[in-house]
């Protein structure tokens, strides 16, 4: 039983899956987690998604659930010495849990230190991240660990989770306020559950017994208007929306404004050099290959430098990619041939392009027919690659030559009409 002076969505937090609001792929009946769980044998896990949906409180409810020790670590405070007392403490224990808050923050030598404990099944690992863990945690720790991805919390998750804490928090009940409006809470709280419900607490608070609830009163109380830049919320995926649309368009004073506002706000610049990457082999791909070696160095130079110098080689970096000649091909052509993987399901090679190893396979002619291309003209052979029921098909259509000759053109007489040469 939570402390009746703990904040609201603390004395709110769920204990068992049931009363979980939100993540049904993960928890709800017939899922993976949910049954992995109710047999007793959770697996060790990065749980992945924005603040406040559910990470921790998952990680409670498997320790309530198994009646297992559970140890809890924070890796913006704890160091390696700490995971070692822990592991220590659990090796007596059955079954025992290690939470770590935020483990994408514990450096390779700490994640390391958890390697041993997590493979020999001493503690069962449950690390909970904001981040990509395929980028923040080490590849080693990673491939004992399974992940799980949170999603956000639906407008309806969260109102629901404001319906039932004025039904079932005792203080909020004595107070008996009427909810009219939940437009304010739900902008506000950004999706994230714990600040919704700790804000719900403060507004019922400052209103007083018997009060009505409206987005006009919740604003009143919170005393702030909704921030130029929400890392979790809505203007988060404008922004970085509107700064991929400035690269493709070609604008380097739009991207560069864009940019800025994300580094003004707080934003992680290591999300902006990974969408930069991806960009470079998106919308420029082999219009100029040298994009996505810049964008690739630029995320490695980000990861080194950190926040605040980091903006200037994201500034570069954004710059030169929307000066770029774009491309792309080869985003079409990928997309293309997936759909045909889907459509067509496994069609078999063709005989003359299989491997032949043995003597079974070559006198099932495996390999026979192939024109190995450097004896012929040009190292060109015109023989067929693809199977045979989409023989012929094309899925990559370059003419980066012909557009990149037309955007150069384009790019230049913009500068020149702007600029004046």
């Amino acid at each position: 039983m939570n402390s009746p002076q703990a904040p609201l969505a603390e004395r709110l937090r769920p204990q068992t899956l049931d009363q979980l609001v939100g993540q049904e792929h993960l928890t709800g009946k017939s899922s993976v987690l949910r049954t992995a769980i109710e047999q007793g044998k959770p697996p060790s896990m990065i749980l992945w998604g924005p603040p406040g949906t559910g990470k921790t409180t998952i990680a409670g409810i498997i320790a309530n659930t198994l009646n297992a020790p559970f140890y809890t670590l924070s890796a913006i405070s704890s160091g390696v010495k700490d995971v070692r007392e822990a592991i220590s403490e659990a090796r007596d224990k059955s079954r025992a849990i290690l939470f770590i808050d935020e483990i994408h923050r514990f450096n390779k030598g700490q994640q390391d230190a958890l390697l041993g404990a997590v493979e020999k099944g001493i503690v069962t690992l449950i690390g909970a991240t904001t981040e990509n863990p395929s980028f923040e945690v080490n590849s080693a720790l990673l491939s004992r660990c399974q992940v799980y991805i949170l999603k956000p919390l639906t407008e309806g998750d969260l109102i629901r989770l404001l319906e039932n804490a004025l039904k079932q928090d005792e203080f909020l009940k004595g107070l008996n306020v009427e909810l009219k409006e939940t437009e304010a809470l739900v902008t506000i709280s950004g999706g994230d559950a714990r600040k919704l419900l700790n804000l719900l607490e403060l507004v019922c608070t400052v209103a007083g017994p018997g009060a009505v609830i409206t987005d006009e009163r919740v604003m009143e109380i919170a005393q702030q208007r909704i921030a130029l830049y929400d890392k979790q919320g809505e203007q988060h995926y404008d922004i970085i929306s509107a700064f991929i649309k400035s690269i493709r368009g070609s604008d380097p004073n739009a991207a560069v404004y864009w940019l800025a506002r994300m580094v003004e706000g707080g934003e992680d610049v290591k999300f902006i050099a990974r969408r930069l990457v991806i960009l470079a082999s998106e919308d420029i791909g082999n219009a100029n290959p040298n994009a996505l070696l810049l964008a690739n160095a630029g995320f490695e130079a980000v990861n080194k430098i950190g926040y605040p110098e980091s903006s200037l080689i994201l500034s570069q970096c954004a710059t030169y990619l929307a000066s770029s000649p774009k491309s792309n091909s080869a985003t079409i052509a990928i997309g293309a041939a997936q759909a045909a993987v889907r459509e067509k399901g496994d069609l078999p090679v063709p005989l003359h392009i299989r491997n032949a190893p043995t003597r079974l396979m070559k006198d099932l002619n495996y390999g026979k027919g192939y024109e190995y291309s450097h004896i012929y003209e040009k190292n060109f052979s015109p023989q067929e690659y693809l199977p045979s029921a989409i023989a012929g098909t094309k899925f990559y259509e370059p003419g980066a030559n012909a557009r990149e000759e037309e955007l150069r053109k384009f790019l230049r007489s913009l500068w020149q009409d702007k600029y004046g040469y």
